[in-house]
């Protein structure tokens, strides 16, 4: 049983980080590091700091989940290693390939965990997705489509604004990227084509759309957006059939989801379940030595970002 420590208080941190340790069996939420005190005690952590810092320097915390914003991960995530602690980071782990790859580093320095939090890939639904496809449930994967636009962002959310590392390709884009990457064995991609919208000039994107091409295999055409409507679909079409995730293709959160298998001619139907609470027990028992826990693997995280890399250097030379 780990104790966890958590930087930043905001809207994740409260509505789904926080219940889920509260929740999970083992760790326990023993502070919240928020230059809002009051937001940091409705997390109903045993402790609260004002600075980030003295969190670090509690000799009781084992774990420090990061919900910072997207440009504070790498130096916190940094400081955080080399204050001896484990951490857990919201996705984008880093907002470059050289950011993961330098957090990676320190990590085996120090000889501590670091697990991007991208929840969903411990829905069962999700894991069940990229088995299905590795082990060639519709045979060799051609074609991906994948879709996700969110809400827009209200005054003032860091989303907005693009030296915080915020706008649609980062957020709500990174699910779709690492949708097709595992749909295509987490292979590399070239960016065939990109184009990208903003709310107005110097801002982050409101919606980004790219082509993607994994040469020898196929391609996945991808988009993302913060406009307006929720809307959420991924569709994989290989040489023996396609599979199909039910709307919300990514958030299903604690929702009853499917997934429908063409080529198998079946659906497979998944219960109300916590991906929080799954991430956070598998981080706190792999912690705990649990060499079977499951756990994103650094590597892929560091493929997510390089694809994210180039959609950005592909949109600057055009």
């Amino acid at each position: 049983m780990a104790t966890w420590g958590f930087l930043g208080a905001g809207s994740i941190a409260a509505s789904s980080l926080a219940p889920a340790v509260h929740a999970a069996d083992g760790p326990r939420l023993h502070a919240v590091a928020a230059s809002d005190a009051r937001r940091g005690r409705a997390l109903n952590p045993a402790r609260v700091y004002t600075r980030y810092e003295e969190l670090l320097h509690d000799p009781e915390i084992d774990v420090v989940y990061v919900a910072l914003h997207n440009s504070a991960h790498r130096p916190w995530v940094e400081r955080a290693l080399r204050a001896g602690k484990h951490v857990l980071c919201e996705k984008p782990l880093g907002l470059t390939a050289a950011d993961v790859t330098a957090m990676a580093d320190t990590a085996r320095a120090t000889g501590r965990l670091l697990v991007e939090a991208a929840w969903n890939r411990w829905h069962p639904r999700t894991r069940d997705l990229e088995a299905m496809i590795t082990r060639g449930a519709i045979g060799a994967v051609r074609t991906v489509t994948a879709r996700f636009d969110g809400l827009a962002p209200a005054a003032g959310n860091y989303r907005l604004d693009a030296a915080l590392g915020g706008g649609a390709l980062y957020d709500v884009g990174y699910y779709a990227v690492s949708a097709a990457l595992a749909a295509f064995g987490w292979r590399t991609p070239q960016v065939v084509r990109a184009e990208q919208e903003f709310w107005r000039p110097g801002s982050a994107d409101s919606a980004t759309r790219a082509l993607l091409d994994f040469p020898g295999r196929g391609t996945a055409d991808l988009g993302c957006s913060l406009v307006g409507g929720m809307s959420e679909t991924f569709t994989a079409g290989g040489t023996a059939g396609s599979i199909t995730l039910s709307p919300p293709a990514f958030c299903a959160g604690a929702a009853p989801s499917a997934l429908t298998v063409s080529g198998e001619v079946r659906q497979r139907r998944y219960p109300s379940v916590d991906p929080y609470r799954l991430m956070v027990e598998s981080v706190d028992a792999a912690v705990g030595g649990d060499t079977y826990a499951h756990l994103v693997p650094l590597e892929q995280s560091r493929l997510i970002a390089a694809t994210l890399d180039s959609v950005r250097d592909h949109l600057a030379r055009t």
